[in-house]
């Protein structure tokens, strides 16, 4: 079943024809491409280390720590994470300016639970 996509529709599962979804595929990396493709080297850096480190620590990660991490400027990490919540697609920061949740990531309490193979434990966005 190698490059296969089935639909389920009720009862019954039916193959979709690979020419249908590969469009769709396509479409959306050039979305996604034209979007990523935008961010400088630090901000994709930030975003980066933000999805990475929000599992490992399972706390809220401030401008302070990611930027003592990183070793890029306070004022970049800032300005970096201002601009990556503005998209809403990225992160989302408490009232204390700490990231909460990065794509597909949280410490914040959701339905969803996940495990990763090393063995952190966080809730899915």
């Amino acid at each position: 079943m190698h490059n296969t996509l089935m639909l389920g529709l009720w009862r019954y599962i039916i193959n979709v024809p690979p020419s249908l979804w590969q469009k769709q595929i396509a479409k959306g990396k050039r979305k996604f491409e034209k979007e990523h493709g935008s961010l400088s080297e630090e901000y994709r850096l930030i975003h980066h280390f933000v999805v990475r480190e929000l599992p490992r620590n399972g706390m809220p990660l401030s401008p302070e720590l990611i930027s003592g991490k990183t070793g890029i400027s306070v004022d970049c990490v800032k300005n970096a994470l201002d601009y990556l919540e503005k998209r809403m697609t990225f992160l989302y920061r408490n009232k204390k300016g700490g990231v909460v949740w990065a794509y597909p990531v949280t410490v914040e309490k959701t339905p969803h639970r996940i495990t990763f193979n090393t063995g952190e434990k966080l809730y899915a966005a």
